[in-house]
């Protein structure tokens, strides 16, 4: 169908999990992409098997050198910048007290100060994108359910993905006047390579886990990759014209109860 022909994004995390997902639902979809990623290896061999209009950029988001570094590269190889994914993050469970402040500052530099850092470098771009095109630029953020709602034993996690919801409350408001949609999704525990570290028990038995978190979700089935890609896909198209501020929950209707 070509949702996104000739649109072009940039997705970080984009090498395996979610980000991956992502990375092929936005190609499929016509969209050149540029997988953005710690992981060398993994996000150079996604883009071999991906083809044309795809290429990797190494870039750690907790660091300003390598975001700026990341969307030149992109200027540079496509030459607009009209979606930016900000999907790099990672989990951290245990009681609060455990949070050390090394483990604190790298919490909230992962999940909420580098999306800070990457989406101030994209919006040079992004804002020439919306003056550009009627359908404008947009902004995603992969959020968590913990970005909605919370459970103990995460508050660290919950702080930082409760801050991204804030985060896209408020630049939907700054950014609609330059024609820039800002959105989020929030996923329940997903089939990703970070599963283990939010069912506890996982590691011990893995089915038992699987087996009582299923038992959370009305809709009976934990999320694969592809259901929040698919969200995303549809925020970042042009059905989603309408749609800013907006804190999309993938959850199998966890929040309706």
């Amino acid at each position: 169908m070509n949702r996104l022909d000739g649109k072009i994004a940039v997705v970080t995390g984009g090498a395996s999990g979610l980000g991956e997902a992502t990375v092929r639902r936005f190609h499929a979809e016509g969209a050149r992409v540029v997988v953005a990623d710690i992981n060398d290896e993994r996000g150079r061999a996604l883009v071999a098997e991906l083809g044309g209009n795809s290429f990797f950029v190494h870039c750690d988001h907790t660091l300003r050198s390598d975001c700026k570094a990341a969307v030149a590269a992109t200027l540079s190889q496509f030459g607009a910048l009209d979606i930016l994914h900000n999907n790099a993050g990672g989990p951290f469970a245990g009681p609060v007290e455990t949070a050390d402040d090394d483990t604190l500052e790298r919490v909230l530099s992962v999940n909420l100060t580098g999306v800070f850092k990457m989406t101030q470098e994209a919006l040079a771009p992004l804002r020439e994108s919306g003056r550009n095109n009627a359908s404008g630029a947009c902004i995603l953020f992969t959020s968590s359910l913990q970005g909605l709602k919370a459970r103990p034993n995460y508050s660290v996690y919950t702080a930082a993905k409760h801050g991204i919801v804030g985060l896209v409350k408020g630049l939907a408001l700054e950014l609609a006047p330059a024609n820039i949609r800002v959105n989020a999704v929030c996923p329940t525990v997903t089939e990703t390579p970070m599963l283990e570290k939010f069912l506890p028990g996982m590691a011990q038995n893995r089915d038992e886990a699987r087996q009582r978190f299923r038992a959370t979700i009305p809709l009976g089935r934990m999320p694969d990759p592809i259901d929040t890609a698919n969200a995303l896909l549809f925020l970042a198209s042009h059905e989603a014209r309408m749609i800013t501020g907006v804190a999309l929950a993938v959850d199998g209707g966890q929040c309706a109860g």
